[in-house]
């Protein structure tokens, strides 16, 4: 199996992967859970450039570097970076790309992406660009699938909650055109659908349905993936979409036993802890998996250099 991927770049769109590059990522990943890495990183700074919060996403990448020895260089608050005295995003990413070997950058504006690979100089990672993709969440997303059941092909996903804003959502669908017999359950409330541009570009590569309520359709789920409100992507007032979709216990006692449920976290009222304690409930595990799968990106990465 021989990576097509070029990992000098970075990682900044799960459409730069194939197949074959995300199963031979998860022979890696599935190495480093074991312990089985060298410490490539030793001497190389990560840059980590958040001007969104994170929780997940930063630390695990933190942890990451520190696990195969290098060193991660965190800017917390961009409010205290030059760009608040007028220094263009431009210049800012020439000179971290000046200080790190790698740059991971999560933005608002997707564009920033695109000015990274432009004059960064380093390769980039996509740690969340707006709400278009985020390519390591649904990496995650997807090895956690295959820890549990194998690889997707042929299984039943729903994906339910705000489909419009979640840059999650937008990467896992176009991971999972890449795997066969893929079935697409979409849930959520009028208004929160998935975009119409991205629903286009999509829909001849995959099996997608359009649902209002989950409880038709719960039992043919193979994995239930579960987004919040992304209330910070609106323009209009979000407050009418407050409790406007979640799971329970009730939904789920006809749902099929080896289910998983899966979230890209945080959560708030669509995910109630209830759910915790539930053998479906994977969200915890999938989270844990976040600091591997960052490692075996980053291993790839400096491999290439």
């Amino acid at each position: 199996m021989v990576m097509t991927h070029d990992w000098s770049g970075g990682l900044t769109s799960i459409s730069d992967l194939d197949r074959t590059d995300v199963l031979k990522l998860f022979k890696l990943v599935d190495n480093c859970i074991k312990g089985k890495y060298e410490k490539i990183g030793l001497g190389r700074v990560i840059g980590l450039l958040f001007f969104e919060p994170s929780t997940r996403t930063r630390l695990s990448f933190e942890v990451a570097a520190h696990k195969i020895g290098a060193y991660p260089l965190v800017v917390h608050d961009p409010s205290t970076l030059s760009i608040s005295k007028g220094e263009s995003m431009e210049d800012t990413l020439r000179i971290l790309g000046n200080y790190c070997d790698i740059l991971i950058l999560r933005h608002k504006d997707p564009k920033t992406i695109r000015k990274a690979i432009r004059y960064a100089g380093v390769p980039v990672i996509n740690a969340g660009s707006g709400s278009v993709e985020h390519p390591t969440q649904s990496l995650i997303d997807i090895y956690t699938v295959y820890k549990f059941r194998g690889n997707p092909d042929g299984l039943t996903f729903g994906i339910m909650g705000d489909l419009k804003h979640s840059r999650a959502v937008h990467s896992l669908i176009m991971l999972l055109t890449k795997f066969d017999n893929v079935k697409l359950k979409l849930i959520s409330p009028k208004g929160l659908e998935l975009d119409e541009p991205f629903r286009k570009s999509i829909e001849s590569e995959i099996v997608l349905e359009e649902i209002s309520d989950i409880r038709s359709i719960i039992s043919e789920l193979d994995v239930l993936y579960i987004v919040r409100l992304q209330k910070e992507r609106f323009k209009e007032n979000y407050e009418k979409y407050i409790s406007s979709y979640s799971i329970s216990p009730e939904i789920l006692k006809k749902c099929k036993e080896d289910l998983l449920i899966l979230a890209p976290l945080p959560r708030t009222w669509e995910l109630p802890p209830s759910i915790d304690s539930l053998p479906q409930a994977k969200y915890f595990q999938q989270a844990s998996f976040g600091v591997p799968v960052r490692m075996a990106i980053l291993i790839s990465i400096l491999r290439a250099l």
